[in-house]
Parts: structure tokens; C-alpha cells; sequence
């Protein structure tokens, strides 16, 4: 497992842990990378036979390291990939999640471009396994993120809580990951990824963010997400989250801006756990979070579902998958004709430059 001696441009930090069925697809990821200079650190975090051989199997490409302990937890897990990282940038990627073939790339084209850069960020496409039939999901979508991320501008703290943070599989240098403490973030009871985000633009930090998915997030049908407990104890986290490095940066002003963006995400998580429990006909949880939506923002799609599965919940659900269909027609045929038009503009402005260019050159 012998290593070149220079630095990569992105390390993943990858901790494993239970995803034997997944960790596999994971790696061949990485490994489908256009710009090769990268490396990946898997952590067995629990000495899983099954994932030590599956990863030592990759380890023939000199970039994979497989490093086995016994479990630390997710963040003790991320940590210990980040104390064999050598690259330039840290990545943490989770065992049962993917990154695009262009991610390194597009990663790259930022930070060649500006060196000064200390993190990049991503949207991401979140797809059910197994599947379901629904449409995947952005991770922007998902949060009720308003704003096309722009590239070529910073991000600010006000735009971090306004809008949310990026998904957590983005580029953070490695110096401003060691000074804002990785994901050891030195309080409890909040998202690390989450708290990272947030410090290394309160500090200062030369965030940017791309509006493209360059992820794939697995939802797994037996996630705890599904759980309201769950879904419960993750927002108060997220919430300890915002107000700590608020108060860690003076602006506890940013608790009203915080308010209204949590209440987008609820508003945009309950409307997708009605729709999932739908289609798994748990009408009584449907109803619940379609109330949810409602509370948080009464806008006419909320109101809609919500009349729906009172009402009507069996002929509501019968409706999807011919709005699915309907929807990835409309998608299809949208692009197709915007490829089209494409094509047809830019033969005609060769043809007008042509023609002025001959005009200039009688």
C-alpha cells in the first residue's frame, strides 16, 4: 500500500462501519475519478473482516489506504482518516455515498484558479435505495435552499443561515480544517459537519459554493431519518448547531434569519416524509406531516397534500407515478428542446459573424 510521495489535491476521508453492501460502490467512485490526483482513507471503524478485504482489494491502486480500529464513533472515525490524509484538501465521504466522476475536477478548476480558496462546496442528488420510484432529490432542493449558488463569490455568514450550509461532502483545506477542528468540534449535542461549515466562514474563510451535484447521498430505506424521534433529536442538533457559532462569532442577531430558514426545512422535509409515507400507504403519518408542512409554511402545494390525504389519500397516492412520469417527460423533453435551440443559435451567430467577417474583410 506504498504511497507516491507527492500530495495529492483531495483526500477523502471515508469511514466504514456496517456498509459492507455499500463500501464497495463507494470506493469505485473515487476510482472513476477524471483528474487522478487524489487519495482515499477508509477507516474500518470496528475491524470488519468484510470491509478490510474489500477495501485491501481496491488498496492495488497505491492511492487507497485502509486503516483498521476499533470503533470510535463517526467522527472518531473521520478523524483518524485525517490523521493519515496527505492532501491538500480533506473530503469526508461517507461508506455508503458517492461522488460524480468530474468531482475532483470540478474541485480542482476552483482551487487552481484561486489558490486562496479554503473551501468548496456542492449540491448533491439524494436517490432512495432501494428504489421506489421517486424522483431523486436534490440536497439544495431539500433544505429550501432559494439561491443559485455563485462560484465566483464567497460565501457570508448571513448567506450560511439564510440558505443553509452545503452538503457535507465538499473540499476544506487542510490547515483550516486542523484550525477549525475538523470534526472534533469541541462542544456536544450539534452536526459537526454542520459547525465546520459555519466557523470556516464566520472566520473568514474563502468559501465557495457550486451549484452542481456532485454527490449522490444514499437514503436508505432503513435510515432513522424515518423516525420522528429521530427527525426530532437531529433538528435540535442542527439548531445547537446555528446558535453556537453564532454566539461563537457575535451575531446573535443571526437567531431571526436561523428561525425563518428552519422553518423552510421543515416545511420542505415534512412535504417529502408525507410523500414517502404515502406511498407506503402509512396514511396516519402522511397526515401528520402534511400538518407539519402546513404549520410551517401554508403555501397552496402544502395545503393541497394536506386536503389529499384527508380526503382522498388511496387516489392521491394512485396519482403519483403518473405525475412521475409526467414530470421526467416534461424533464426530458425540456432539455431535448433546450440541446436543440442551442444548436440552432449557434449556427446562426457563426453564420452572422461569417457574414459580418466577410463583409469586413471586402
Amino acid at each position: 500500500m506504498s504511497r507516491s510521495d507527492a500530495r495529492p489535491l483531495i483526500s477523502f476521508l471515508t469511514t466504514a462501519w456496517r456498509t459492507e453492501r455499500y463500501v464497495g460502490e463507494s470506493i469505485g467512485s473515487v476510482l472513476d475519478q477524471t483528474r487522478g490526483d487524489w487519495e482515499l482513507i477508509v477507516v474500518d471503524n470496528g475491524r470488519s473482516d468484510e470491509i478490510a478485504r474489500i477495501v485491501e482489494d481496491a488498496a492495488r491502486d497505491p492511492r487507497i489506504t485502509l486503516v483498521r480500529q476499533d470503533n470510535a464513533g463517526y467522527g472518531g472515525g473521520v478523524s483518524t482518516a485525517a490523521l493519515h490524509a496527505r492532501g491538500r484538501y480533506f473530503c469526508v465521504l461517507d461508506s455508503d455515498d458517492l461522488v460524480a466522476p468530474e468531482f475532483c475536477a470540478r474541485i480542482g478548476a476552483i482551487v487552481d484558479g484561486d489558490p486562496g480558496v479554503d473551501a468548496v462546496g456542492c449540491d448533491a442528488e439524494l436517490f432512495p435505495d432501494p428504489d421506489d420510484g421517486q424522483r431523486a432529490l436534490g440536497y439544495f432542493d431539500s433544505i429550501g435552499r432559494r439561491r443559485r449558488p455563485d462560484p465566483a463569490r464567497r460565501v457570508t455568514l448571513d448567506e450560511m443561515f439564510r440558505e443553509g450550509v452545503p452538503f457535507y461532502c465538499g473540499a476544506i483545506r487542510r490547515e483550516a480544517w486542523a484550525a477549525h477542528r475538523g470534526y472534533r468540534p469541541g462542544m456536544i449535542g450539534v452536526e459537526p459537519d454542520v459547525v465546520l461549515w459555519l466557523r470556516l466562514v464566520a472566520g473568514g474563510g474563502n468559501v465557495r459554493l457550486l451549484p452542481d451535484r456532485l454527490a449522490r447521498c444514499r437514503v436508505r430505506g432503513d435510515s432513522l431519518s424515518h423516525d420522528p424521534s429521530t427527525v426530532a433529536a437531529f433538528e435540535q442538533r442542527l439548531q445547537h448547531s446555528f446558535v453556537a457559532v453564532a454566539e461563537e462569532a457575535g451575531r446573535v442577531d443571526l437567531a431571526q434569519v436561523w428561525a425563518g430558514m428552519l422553518r423552510r426545512l421543515r416545511y420542505t422535509q415534512a412535504l417529502g416524509r408525507a410523500r414517502s409515507a404515502l406511498l407506503g400507504a402509512d396514511v396516519t403519518t402522511a397526515r401528520a406531516e402534511a400538518s407539519v408542512a402546513v404549520r410551517c409554511h401554508p403555501t397552496v402545494r402544502a395545503i393541497a397534500v394536506f386536503v389529499g390525504v384527508w380526503l382522498c389519500p388511496a387516489g392521491l397516492r394512485r396519482m403519483h407515478p403518473v405525475k412521475a412520469r409526467v414530470s421526467a417527460w416534461v424533464g426530458r423533453t425540456m432539455r431535448r428542446y433546450e440541446k436543440r435551440w442551442k444548436r440552432t443559435r449557434f449556427v446562426r451567430i457563426r453564420g452572422v459573424r461569417g457574414s459580418a467577417g466577410g463583409a469586413r474583410r471586402r
